[in-house]
């Protein structure tokens, strides 16, 4: 009998070969690399991953495709396999390292929050819903622009760097996907996190009354958006990452 895929738990498995080959050099891994994937699935991708020489930690919430992955560390011996729900844990890599995923749709806005907020993490290489991918890079203005857009364009470097059709999984998704990647340039301040969810928290409201609303008085924020040129009157997603910025020095 095959193997019965967990619709709860967002299993759709990539198999095509160039595919996953294609992801493993996105991350651009080398032996003196540590790698984290999450959501490990038979191991297709772990497969290319551990055949780059890397530090390999592997994370798979379901224990059913133990007889997959296991056989798999005796023969990339740099390969660890955690049967986990990775955002449970807080394991220790040693130092920096590379994350790549295949993601769960239910799971991947906290995994790259996790990813990004992570100063050790270098890089993200992601598979993600289309949509979602689309989010990470887009211009202020939009309706896809929000606290995911901002967090990881202030991250560093991010781009689309292939599009996948649901034909590709098995079983195919409802939708499509979209490989993303974020070369990491630095560590964005958490007084900068805090104010970028409070500008998203209620996106009808202008800045000044979601600002106001999570604890910024609301006169420093009229001023520090006269500083910076701004209408006291702008939403949250006019702002670009960089004013974000700008704005959280001014009311610091």
């Amino acid at each position: 009998m095959g193997f019965k895929h967990s619709h709860s738990l967002g299993q759709n498995f990539l198999s095509d070969g160039n595919l996953l080959a294609a992801i493993a050099a996105d991350a651009e891994l080398s032996a003196d690399d540590t790698a984290v994937e999450v959501g490990a699935g038979m191991g297709a991708l772990t497969v290319k991953l551990a055949s780059t020489g890397a530090r390999v930690f592997a994370f798979e919430i379901d224990s059913r495709l133990e007889e997959y992955l296991r056989p798999l560390e005796a023969t990339y011996p740099r390969l660890t396999v955690t049967f986990a729900d990775f955002m449970k844990c807080e394991p220790d890599f040693g130092g920096d390292y590379k994350a790549i995923a295949n993601l769960p749709y239910y799971i991947t806005t906290p995994v790259l929050f996790r990813f990004l907020d992570d100063p050790h993490c270098l890089s993200v290489t992601v598979m993600v819903q289309k949509e979602v991918a689309e989010r990470m890079i887009a211009p202020p203005g939009g309706k896809d622009y929000g606290a995911l857009s901002v967090a990881a364009q202030l991250a560093g470097d991010v781009r689309i760097t292939r599009r996948v059709g649901r034909h590709m999984f098995d079983p195919p998704p409802n939708v499509d996907s979209a490989v993303v990647r974020i070369r990491k340039t630095g560590q964005t301040d958490e007084s900068v996190k805090r104010l970028v969810r409070a500008a998203f928290s209620m996106r009808r409201k202008t800045l000044v009354n979601c600002l106001s609303g999570a604890g910024y008085g609301k006169d420093s924020v009229l001023s520090a958006l006269s500083a910076l040129g701004l209408d006291p009157a702008v939403r949250g997603e006019r702002l670009t990452p960089p004013q974000f910025v700008r704005l959280t020095g001014l009311l610091s």
